[in-house]
């Protein structure tokens, strides 16, 4: 047991890296590995991964709102519209065989990395005097119709998230760059802060329904949440293109560990 939390606690710390640098709840490298390297249920996995979601987001936000790395107003709508779904997500896993939860979690995930690495081919290279040097200016204003996006965002986003175990962020970081037109670097922040609270609903009902290892939920938490201060830091030094390029590295290799349980399982 010892040796397991130990385990976790440094795969927190990584997780906690990407999710303050690319804007995610860390879920997607949760659920895989805890179904692969920890040997949990699907509903384990998933339930699990969205309670250590939550102190991992606060951690990246705190450092994200310091650093005007996000726009509050738009992840507050996010993550309200997503509080309202996500429990009809776990209800929707609760009623669901195991591997039709891991194969619509690598569905998803794998559409968004795609979707991620053709914007990247499209879009312009950056150039050096293009990479930021000074503090962040202050984040954009937004209209009304821009916050009933986010809403409308958060509501899919919240289904998925309570289903799959995923924090939202592999579909509210995409779906701001297209349909609100937000740039990266405040989409990262910005997407935080509606996993923050869209996993709280979501994760009492896994709670409730007693699927969630705590012992490992907290010991991941231990490293997730100075991992997160830390990629939360480094989101304003690093190139819009390279974190997209992430984004999408980390959605894939996240969907293909989950289709590769689930393969090794039929076999």
């Amino acid at each position: 047991m010892a040796t397991t939390l130990i385990a976790a606690a440094l795969l927190g710390v990584l997780i906690g890296i990407l999710s303050g640098l690319l804007g995610v709840g860390g879920g997607t490298i949760m659920v895989p590995m805890y179904r692969l390297a920890f040997g949990m249920s699907a509903m384990a996995s998933t339930a699990t991964s969205l309670f250590t979601i939550i102190p991992t987001s606060i951690s990246g936000v705190i450092t994200h709102v310091r650093n005007k790395t996000c726009v509050p107003k738009l992840g507050i709508a996010m993550g309200l519209g997503g509080a309202c779904t996500s429990p009809l997500g776990v209800w929707l896993a609760s009623i669901s065989p195991s591997w039709a939860v891991m194969v619509a979690a690598a569905i998803v995930i794998a559409y968004s990395a795609y979707n991620m690495i053709k914007k990247v081919v499209k879009a312009p290279r950056e150039t050096a005097s293009e990479k930021p040097a000074a503090p962040a200016p202050d984040p954009p204003t937004i209209a009304p119709k821009q916050l009933a996006t986010g809403v409308a965002i958060g509501l899919v986003a919240g289904v998925a998230s309570g289903y799959v175990g995923l924090g939202g962020g592999f579909l509210m970081v995409p779906l701001m760059l297209a349909w609100v037109g937000m740039p990266m670097k405040l989409a990262s922040g910005t997407s935080l802060i509606g996993i923050m609270l869209l996993a709280i609903p979501g994760a009492i009902s896994q709670g409730l329904l007693g699927n969630i290892d705590y012992l490992v939920g907290i010991a991941t938490a231990a490293g997730t949440v100075p991992g997160a201060f830390i990629g939360a830091r480094f989101v304003s030094r690093v190139p819009e293109r390279t974190l997209r390029i992430l984004f999408a590295i980390f959605l894939g290799v996240g969907s293909v560990l989950l289709v590769v349980k689930e393969v090794a399982l039929f076999v």
